[in-house]
């Protein structure tokens, strides 16, 4: 089979359904794939590195006509592709409620990657996140352009300067992406979700987690956010109003199902100082901000600046274009099972069917809702006990405790005497050496026991090198004339060995975890 890759026709739009890397991988699946002219220029990919990857570069008329066609947008010309052939791109089928009908005129298999199911299984091939997670970084660097100061606090011999203070609203993708971005650049965040599980997620990249009373949000069966009820946009507005006055930058990432709910108020907006800046990610969907134009930068009346770029991710086409078209590898290595080039749509498949918008011709659209299990398994209720079981449970458990502290008591006690009698009959030489390694015991013990657990794989490092210090001692002393030093030196090497190689097994896994690919 043949895969067209067309150049986008929306104006300004730089993004490209793939780039030479991720064509190699579709050749790799045993596709021949099919590029129009200068569809890669605007991301800076040439139609020469295209043919050195394997690709054919031609007019649109043939890449139109091959069996599978993907763009990052739903084509103008989408009249133009074969009957029975398949279409990839994202559509927004949600918003158009006549294009499903549209696209089965045609009699083309549409496939919406961008109504790719919520569910962990899917991840790879969400392009709803690339593009979110490259426009919340961009966000911040568009915001931090717009702002009058530094986002870092600066501390120089002319005085000092407070770091900017930056305030996100929503931590999906692109939230989190924006306040990772911003706290790297020194500022101070604050974060609001209405799913409290994500505070900790917020706390984890260097951010403030701000919570609102009562407006926890729910998840639908498909994994995307419910609008909010009036109680929580109540609560919630309360609560935006303080963090707005005191951010000098807010982003907002506020989106459902393609609308934006409106969250920041043109009076929350006046309240606002002189030179803040409003990024709004959800423009695109109307904006979250009262005063948000889409595609257009908007100033105030009292000097606020409010960005509704809809072209984020275009702005940064080189990195996004190979995000966007790995996730198109991804689902055609899906539908592709054999390898071999052939693409195989199986309805069964809860991703794939979620994603169909029509097949052949006819509309599958709406797709039937994917359970999503997003809340943890309930548990078992503790089975009620009485006053009397609870009082015999105590006192079985005191009973216990007691007797645990006398036999340790014991076993202490006499581990004292048997350490004196030892000390006693030892030689002088060996006192001073018990000495030391009683020392260095209780030492090692607060030291490692103080370590950060972040920090336990680098330590290995440094417990590598005591063990191989203990293994070079250890074989010094095997072939001793007493049996017993020669019987604790081979105990000791081998164990020594076990700890240094097990430990340099440990850190190449992870540091191969971390490795890029090439």
């Amino acid at each position: 089979m043949r895969i067209g890759v067309p150049r986008e026709q929306r104006p300004g739009e730089r993004l490209v359904a793939a780039t030479p890397a991720t064509v190699a991988k579709l050749r790799a699946l045993g596709y021949d794939v099919l590029v129009e002219h200068d569809a890669g220029a605007a991301a800076t990919f040439t139609d020469d590195a295209y043919r050195q990857a394997g690709a054919t570069v031609t007019e649109r008329a043939d890449v139109m006509s091959a069996d599978v066609v993907t763009a990052v947008h739903l084509p103008s010309d989408v009249a133009t592709m074969r009957r029975g052939s398949t279409l990839v791109a994202t559509m927004a089928p949600f918003a158009d409620p006549g294009l499903a009908e549209r696209l089965a005129a045609s009699g083309i298999t549409a496939l919406a990657l961008d109504a790719v199911p919520r569910i962990s299984r899917a991840q790879a091939l969400d392009v709803l996140s690339t593009l979110s997670n490259v426009a919340g970084y961009r966000a911040v660097i568009e915001a931090a352009e717009e702002f009058g100061g530094m986002f870092t606090g600066q501390v120089t011999a002319a005085g000092k300067t407070p770091p900017a203070n930056v305030f996100v609203i929503g931590a999906g993708v692109a939230g989190l992406a924006a306040l990772g971005t911003a706290s790297s650049l020194g500022a101070q965040v604050r974060a609001f979700d209405v799913r409290p599980e994500v505070g900790e997620q917020i706390e984890s990249m260097g951010a403030t987690f701000v919570q609102a009373e009562g407006a926890s949000q729910e998840v639908s069966t498909d994994g995307y956010a419910r609008e909010l009820t009036a109680e929580q946009e109540r609560l919630t507005a309360q609560m935006y109003a303080e963090q707005t006055a005191w951010a000098n930058v807010v982003v907002t990432t506020a989106l459902v199902r393609g609308q934006a709910p409106r969250t920041i108020t043109k009076e929350m907006v006046a309240a606002m100082r002189p030179g803040s800046v409003i990024v709004d990610l959800a423009a695109s969907g109307g904006g979250n901000c009262e005063l948000t134009v889409p595609g257009e930068r908007v100033v105030s009346d009292n000097g606020v600046i409010v960005l509704g770029y809809t072209d984020l991710p275009s702005r940064m086409p080189q990195h996004t274009s190979q995000l966007f078209g790995t996730n198109v590898v991804h689902l055609l290595a899906l539908l592709t099972p054999g390898k071999d080039g052939e693409l195989v749509l199986d309805l069964d498949d809860p991703v794939q069917r979620g994603m169909t918008v029509t097949t052949d011709g006819d509309v599958t659209w709406p797709p039937p809702p994917v359970a999503v299990s997003a809340a943890p398994a309930a548990v078992a209720p503790a089975p009620v006990e009485t006053p009397e079981e609870a009082a015999a449970r105590k006192a079985a458990a005191v009973a216990a405790a007691q007797r645990r502290g006398r036999r340790n008591a014991v076993l202490a006690g006499l581990g004292a005497v048997l350490t004196v009698l030892a000390l006693t009959a030892a030689p002088a030489s060996f006192l001073g050496h018990a000495t030391v390694f009683a020392l260095a015991v209780v030492v090692g013990y607060y030291v490692i026991s103080n370590v950060s657990h972040s920090l336990h794989t680098p330590l290995m490092a440094t417990t590598n090198a005591i063990s191989g210090i203990i293994l070079v001692g250890a074989l010094l002393q095997i072939g001793h004339s007493s049996w017993v030093v020669s019987t604790l030196a081979f105990v000791a090497a081998t164990v020594a060995a076990i700890n240094i190689f097990g430990g340099f097994l440990v850190a190449f896994r992870m540091i191969h975890m971390f490795r890029k690919e090439a």
